[in-house]
């Protein structure tokens, strides 16, 4: 039974980090999982011809000891990447030639801070969201000494918006992130933020619009094209820093600007179906990238700006747990599979370079194709 092991992983998880919890409430969870366990067994079994030979190369990249370490993102000669532990959530800069040196953390300046969705650029700047003026805001610190700069400048912050998703052209000038309007979202998210994620929603941001308390352990439901949304669709916002300008496109989030700053990426959910999209920022026509019947989100460009890659449950029959790492060729609109682990949830992928990818993954080290952790780490994959 494939899937009893990833079950009772996250359970474990569940308790062991949750001591000081309700306990009826820990074995509810448990009692959840146990009675979703048939469901998830017929949806392994759907997926099961995958290979546990690995399409590509992949090795762990960052691995810190009781800390998650998710969302990387590259630009010039830095990776910027975010960690989660119980109690903190940061933003770390480093090397891109050498991951575990030359390590920078921006700084906490209020107690209690979360700092959260760090953002590189070319010149080593960092962007990222905090709460320590209370709501969230965005903010890029510029790679050096003491100076952090507004995003967004003015009262945006102060109706209710919600800056979550920070994306980035790699020179730092066009910035987007996307925001819920519906207020019981608002509410839940900006209650959530400090707060140490559920482990699935540490490695799986996209799916902070579509869950709630009782599903994110109860259902796992698959995104697939009839399985609607229950919650209003969030906007996208682009901001221009050189001319100030601030553009909206509703229905849309997880946002990459190109590298040139002249189009944008995101993912649109209709009905239940996350695919792809593309616009130019200047209000060119929209263009649909996938039609997959399931999930593509967390696009990310190529340095070039010719490739995305991005993440999708397309081979696992629209199951949540079981994603993997594709490339999306925009030229001819071919897609490549790069990650195919039989259990692995991948996510959070970025061009390290024109030949090689990183992400995060469950992924076991010392098993990458057929076993899962209890923790995210950050792993490189070589395309030629």
């Amino acid at each position: 039974m494939p899937r009893l092991y990833v079950w009772l992983t996250g359970v474990r998880w569940s308790v062991r980090e949750n001591e000081g919890g309700n306990m009826r409430k820990k074995w509810v969870v448990a009692g959840f999982a146990l009675a979703m366990l048939g469901a998830e067994i017929a949806s392994a079994a759907a997926g099961s011809s995958q290979s546990a030979e690995p399409l590509y190369p992949v090795t762990p990249l960052i691995t810190e000891k009781g800390v998650d370490t998710v969302y990387p993102s590259v630009a010039g000669d830095f990776m910027v990447y975010s960690t989660m532990t119980l109690k903190h959530a940061g933003v770390v800069r480093v090397s891109k030639q050498s991951p575990q040196s030359a390590v920078r953390e921006v700084a906490s300046m209020t107690l209690n801070e979360a700092i959260r969705f760090g953002v590189a650029v070319n010149d080593g700047s960092v962007g990222y969201v905090s709460n320590r003026l209370g709501p969230v805001s965005a903010w890029m610190w510029r790679g050096h000494g003491e100076s952090h700069v507004a995003i967004v400048s003015g009262n945006i912050y102060r109706g209710g918006v919600i800056p979550y998703h920070l994306n980035a052209s790699a020179d730092g000038q066009v910035w987007c992130y996307d925001t819920p309007f519906e207020k019981l979202r608002q509410n839940e998210m900006l209650n959530s933020y400090a707060q140490s994620p559920e482990f699935e929603l540490t490695g799986q941001l996209w799916r902070t619009y579509d869950y709630d308390s009782f599903r994110i352990k109860a259902g796992y439901k698959a995104t697939e094209t009839g399985n609607g949304n229950k919650f209003d669709p969030p906007s996208l916002y682009i901001f221009n820093r050189k001319s100030g300008d601030l553009t909206m496109i509703p229905n849309a989030f997880n946002g990459a600007i190109s590298p040139d700053g002249s189009r944008i990426v995101f993912t649109r959910e209709v009905n239940g179906n996350y695919d792809l999209w593309m616009q130019q920022i200047d209000g060119g026509e929209l263009v649909q990238l996938t039609d997959s019947p399931f999930g593509d989100f967390e696009p990310q460009w190529s340095p070039d700006g010719s490739k995305l890659v991005f993440v999708s449950n397309r081979d696992a029959a629209g199951s949540v747990m079981r994603t993997s790492i594709y490339m999306l060729d925009l030229a001819s609109g071919k897609v490549t599979r790069l990650t195919n682990a039989e259990r692995a949830t991948d996510g959070g992928p970025a061009w390290m370079d024109e030949h090689s990818i990183v992400f995060h993954s469950n992924r076991d080290p010392q098993k990458p194709q057929t076993s899962t952790s209890s923790k995210w780490n950050i792993w490189q994959l070589k395309l030629n």
